[in-house]
């Protein structure tokens, strides 16, 4: 854990800042705005990029993808910037929290994913890129989107540890056991041998 060197009634309000900026649902806004229809009731019904891609409109949940790792992005790195780690630390959980338990969708959110990315790329820039690679190559070889997050995030604690990120470690454990918290269903699927696969031409 890092060195605790602000007051915490000023962490709290980093944290609250932060969780309203995770708490923004950009898959649902971009659903909205390109046509989609209310993604709450599309496929799986969560509000991630996974499931935008599941709409068959490719952009829409690379934009996703994107705006939902960038808010955990520039939440942490803001912190940073202007108040250090422990800052940063906290804004990267809350943003994480407020993807997760979002305020504006009466705390029905998404599990994180993409949120987690961003936030690792911020605080922990060669963690977050290991991160990447292996979703990626988990996910050419399975074609199995909640297989290829859970061992990336199941990795990330060992990989903040070996890569010099001591500091991080207890925050990458949060995050991890969260992620998978959020993907129990689909992990009861994957031990059944039923959870869904995208095809090679997705």
């Amino acid at each position: 854990m890092p060195e605790i060197i602000n007051p915490l009634w000023l962490l709290g309000l980093v944290g609250l800042a932060a969780y309203l900026i995770g708490s923004i649902p950009f898959g649902v806004v971009i659903a909205r705005v390109m046509g989609l229809g209310d993604l709450r009731q599309i496929g799986s019904g969560n509000i991630g990029a996974t499931n935008v891609m599941r709409t068959g409109n490719k952009l829409a949940g690379v934009l996703t993808f994107l705006l939902d790792a960038a808010k955990g992005a520039i939440a942490a790195l803001i912190a940073w910037a202007l108040l250090g780690e422990d800052a940063a630390q906290t804004a990267a959980l809350a943003a994480f929290l407020g993807h997760l338990y979002p305020v504006f969708l009466g705390l029905k959110g998404g599990k994180g994913v993409a949120t987690f990315v961003g936030t690792s790329l911020a605080l922990a820039w060669p963690v977050g890129l290991v991160i990447c690679a292996i979703w990626a190559v988990t996910f050419k070889l399975s074609r199995i989107s909640s297989l290829s997050a859970l061992i990336a995030a199941g990795l990330a604690p060992v990989l903040a540890l070996v890569l010099g990120y001591g500091s991080m470690v207890g925050l990458f454990v949060i995050l991890a056991a969260m992620i998978f918290w959020k993907h129990a269903e689909n992990i009861h699927r994957l031990r059944l041998g039923t959870e869904a696969r995208f095809s090679r031409k997705d």
